[in-house]
């Protein structure tokens, strides 16, 4: 594509650089907030200033959060016995919107990956080692992928958990 503006080249870069968006979909985006109103083009561009300015993660479980402790882990109504580890943030959001799980997360922040460069030091294990040595978890919920990364990265925990009394277990896999 050839751009009038060096402006706009860079605005579509931008855009282009984000998973899933493609040139010609950056290009759309730009050319939109072109027409759009300085002010909400400044909303736009601020909420995503402050957003990297102002999450954290939470203390506990690792989930995304804006204060020390997430909206989950300091909920009087979750019960803090069981917990789901889960991969990343996503996986949160998708079991939550089950309804279904009451208790906590644990956010490992990805799966063993010699090929990708990720080992256990990388992920939050030891945090769940020490949430477990506590005493206050009684049941842990594997909620990692179905494929041959999930698998190690399961029995990796549960080899490092295993000298607890927890029980340990999977989702169903279908």
């Amino acid at each position: 594509m050839n751009f009038s503006s060096k402006l706009i080249e860079q605005a579509v870069d931008e855009f282009a650089a984000l998973p899933g968006i493609g040139r010609k979909t950056a290009y759309r985006f730009v050319l939109y907030l072109l027409k759009k109103d300085e002010q909400e083009v400044r909303k736009f561009g601020n909420t995503f200033i402050k957003l990297r300015e102002q999450i954290k993660y939470c203390e506990n479980c690792h989930n995304i959060s804006e204060t020390q402790f997430c909206g989950i882990c300091s909920s009087p109504s979750r019960d803090g016995s069981m917990v789901c580890v889960v991969e990343d943030i996503r996986d949160v959001i998708a079991i939550e919107n089950t309804a279904q799980f009451k208790g906590h997360y644990h956010v490992l922040g990805g799966i063993i990956s010699p090929m990708d460069g990720i080992g256990p030091a990388e992920l939050n294990v030891e945090s769940l080692v020490n949430r477990v040595k506590r005493g206050d978890i009684k049941e842990i919920v594997m909620a990692l992928s179905a494929n041959m990364e999930g698998d190690t990265t399961n029995f990796y925990i549960f080899k490092k958990l295993n000298a607890f009394d927890v029980k340990i277990s999977t989702i169903a896999r279908g």
